[in-house]
């Protein structure tokens, strides 16, 4: 049964999003355009209600195979994010939900009994994992693109090791995320919102952590087969910081929204992001099968060519605010 659970997440995903568009369901929970968005008129962020349907009903056939400290959280950051995507709840009622989320993941994987400083660094990446993917969900089709390549990585990584289940875990996160990018991708019908962005950014740090914990891959295997998303955000966090501008506000600054900004567009920014996500994914890969050494020279590789695109948008951008001065 587990072998047909991409393809019930993929189509569950795709009848509960038209479900709701046709029935007008997504009346309430419409994204309206604020100075961070990049679209101009309302959308209903509903992708994320598809999203978890189709995923909770795929993981539904693997039940047995799932652990409490990955579904419980899950399930609560969903909630949570839902009611915000709803309602709208304050930064700090958020940001300790997803500690919460956090803490639950490193109690019951047992890393907390490798010491104080390893649980808070462990806890402190989830944290960051959570609130870098909301932060790149933020130009149509990408978030979702990029969470169906990284999840498929996951997946050909627990195939390689002869963990099938495991393997459909994640392989029907990357369905449930490529369903919903039927909606997504530009012009985007529907956004995932909060109740999709912050499930598949724990799920990104929660699904790599299990699979590190089993041995499946090395601790540095997820953090390059996301790096694309890593790297654009951590930069940009980083830089706000030393600008000491308020990095809890609201903002178009992250590299994939100035791409948009001076004229790449929607579509072509998804796709550019897609083959990078793709060969880092592939380059990641590869890299488990070879010596100690090649992680560490990879990063250092890849690290040296995103500082020269980012260096070469930057360039670009600051010839675009003169040029619209």
């Amino acid at each position: 049964m587990s072998h047909y659970a991409p393809l019930v997440a993929a189509l569950i995903t795709m009848l509960v999003i038209t479900i709701m568009l046709f029935s007008k369901a997504d009346k309430n929970i419409q994204d309206i355009p604020n100075e961070r968005s990049l679209h101009e008129s309302p959308t209903p962020r509903i992708g994320g209600v598809g999203l978890m349907a189709g995923l909770l009903s795929a993981w539904a056939l693997m039940l047995m195979s799932l652990v409490w400290w990955v579904l419980l959280p899950l399930i609560i950051l969903f909630a949570v994010s839902l009611l915000d995507d709803v309602r709208g709840l304050p930064i700090r009622q958020r940001l300790i939900a997803h500690i919460f989320g956090a803490a639950i993941l490193v109690v019951g994987s047992g890393f907390w009994t490798q010491g104080v400083v390893v649980s808070m660094l462990v806890l402190l990446c989830v944290v960051w994992m959570i609130n870098l993917f909301n932060f790149m969900d933020g130009s149509d089709g990408l978030a979702g693109g990029m969470a169906f390549f990284g999840f498929t990585m996951y997946g050909v990584a627990a195939l390689m090791h002869g963990e099938d289940t495991q393997a459909m875990l994640n392989f029907s996160i990357a369905a449930a995320s490529l369903g919903m990018l039927y909606y997504n991708f530009y012009p985007a019908q529907v956004f995932m919102g909060d109740a999709g962005s912050i499930p598949l950014g724990f799920l990104a740090a929660a699904m790599g952590l299990w699979g590190w914990q089993q041995g499946l891959w090395p601790e540095w295997f997820p953090l390059l087969v996301f790096f694309p998303f890593i790297a654009d955000a951590s930069v940009v966090l980083l830089k706000r910081i030393l600008c000491r501008e308020k990095i809890l506000k609201a903002h178009r600054e992250h590299y994939y929204q100035r791409l948009v900004r001076i004229g790449w567009g929607h579509r072509n920014v998804a796709l550019f992001g897609y083959i990078l996500m793709f060969m880092v994914g592939v380059s990641a890969i590869w890299c488990l099968r070879q010596s100690t050494q090649w992680p560490w020279l990879l990063f250092l590789s890849w690290g040296i060519v995103y500082a020269g695109l980012m260096l070469t948008l930057d360039f670009r951008w600051k010839a675009f605010l003169r040029a619209s001065a």
